[in-house]
């Protein structure tokens, strides 16, 4: 397993997967039917399932793992909470309102799991300042 390889492969999955996640947000926010195009649910599994294959591989290259380095588990632990408040935006949020807030706490926590990944610390971009 090349590591570059593996490690630019999860850096576009995720640059893919965020970009994909504010465009179906917005989407969802403005009440657009284009949101239930079966393409954009595809694509969004897709990308999310080669995503994680390519951060598991990581994980073996580097020899570092959740549960063992502080900084995975809590990107493990903002990985739950993105996905979570990301239905909300998306698909479970009542008001457009709620799906508003919804999405911009997803961003926020996307930055943060990016910021860990960063630092390799969990105070994310705070460790980095």
């Amino acid at each position: 397993m090349d590591y570059l390889f593996i490690k630019n492969m999860h850096i576009g999955m995720a640059y893919l997967s965020i970009t994909l996640f504010i465009f179906r947000s917005v989407l969802s926010v403005s009440g657009s039917s284009l949101l239930q195009h079966k393409l954009l649910k595809i694509l969004q599994h897709i990308i999310d399932t080669l995503l994680l294959i390519f951060a598991i591989l990581l994980t073996i290259i580097i020899q570092q793992y959740p549960f063992v380095n502080g900084w995975l588990t809590a990107k493990l632990i903002a990985l739950f909470a993105y996905i979570i408040v990301g239905t909300i935006a998306i698909k479970r949020g009542k008001t457009a309102v709620i799906r508003f807030w919804a999405s911009i706490f997803a961003i926020a926590i996307f930055a943060y799991i990016y910021g860990a990944t960063k630092a390799h610390h969990a105070l994310s971009w705070l460790a980095i300042m």
